[in-house]
């Protein structure tokens, strides 16, 4: 029969007959009943239930499982849950939504596996959320030129122990750390500020000619340089926009709900939290404005950044870059 060892949960009534047989002969030559039904590996009792059912039922065929359960689920109750699928599927969209659905709504009262059962046996799938519609990313303008102070990126972090926000900007090109600015608030009125400061420690004030200003606002001769963010409230302001106009700086911005998009500026932010972790311990606004300081310099004439040739951000910045690559190869 192919059999090793006891025999398994469920086994064929050829093997029940042959084990009854074989019992029947061993106990009718001398053996204790247990003792032969111990060769096989199969319980006394299970023997006995065995005999018992081939002399009442004629069959040792074990029957299908499942039975008749007394709280197998009504054919009133499979009516009502597709009744419920075919009204709430395209809104639920769901089998546990539409199995409390029919609850919320006294239909039907059962659990949401068996509403998913019910739907499956009937060959019904529920319909899909939409994916979003892809946006495409905005282009650069044609006349920014990829240079540094040509392009800066600048969003705000937080630092929860000291409960302050900290404005950043950084040069996308040299990705040199310009500015940073430490507040209470994100508004308008702390743009102006960093970007105000930027401007002067770059040097950038003596391009806003009477000139240039007096150019149309989409003249591509206006811009000193492009800045980028996000969506921010702080970044598209009313106010933030005039004061970027009036200092002659394009905005542009990213895709909603598309952190890429501003890839640079998280990069960095990761990059200061995860190299200086002490900072996020500081609690003391006056002590993290002094060490961001800090860092800002050792970040910048420091440590070597790799997206720029392992060179440093002032190096890259101040065109010194190239020189040294150079000098590796």
């Amino acid at each position: 029969m192919g059999l090793i060892g006891p025999l398994p949960a469920r086994v064929p009534a050829e093997v029940k007959e042959l084990v009854l047989k074989s019992v029947e002969e061993a106990v009718a030559a001398g053996f204790v009943h247990a003792g032969a039904c111990a060769l096989w590996g199969v319980s006394d009792d299970r023997v006995y239930r065995w005999r018992e059912r081939a002399r009442v039922v004629g069959s040792l065929v074990d029957r299908a499982p499942g039975g008749h359960p007394v709280h197998g689920i009504l054919p009133t109750e499979i009516e009502a849950i597709l009744a419920v699928a075919e009204q709430w599927g395209p809104v639920d969209r769901s089998h546990r939504k539409l199995a409390h659905r029919g609850s919320y709504e006294s239909l039907v009262w059962v659990a949401p596996s068996t509403f998913r059962r019910v739907l499956a046996a009937h060959g019904l799938v529920l319909p899909q959320t939409p994916p979003r519609t892809a946006s495409s990313k905005k282009p650069w303008p044609d006349w920014l030129v990829w240079e540094p102070n040509r392009i800066w990126i600048w969003d705000v972090t937080h630092f929860t122990r000291a409960r302050r926000a900290v404005f950043a900007i950084v040069d996308m090109v040299s990705r040199r750390w310009i500015d940073t600015l430490v507040s209470t608030e994100e508004t308008a009125t702390q743009v102006v500020v960093i970007f105000e400061r930027a401007l002067e420690a770059e040097g950038l004030l003596d391009l806003l000619t009477p000139e240039r200003l007096d150019l149309l606002t989409d003249d591509p001769r206006r811009p000193i340089l492009l800045a980028v963010s996000d969506n921010g409230p702080q970044m598209t302001v009313h106010d933030t926009r005039a004061f970027m106009a009036l200092v002659a700086i394009a905005q542009h911005h990213g895709r909603p709900h598309t952190p890429t998009d501003q890839a640079w500026i998280e990069s960095f932010f990761g990059h200061i939290k995860g190299e200086w972790p002490h900072l996020e311990d500081i609690a003391d606004p006056v002590v993290l404005e002094a060490e961001l300081a800090r860092v800002r310099i050792e970040y910048n004439s420091v440590r070597l950044h790799e997206s720029i040739g392992y060179v440093t951000p002032d190096d890259e910045h101040y065109g010194r870059g190239e020189a040294i690559r150079e000098a590796r190869r």
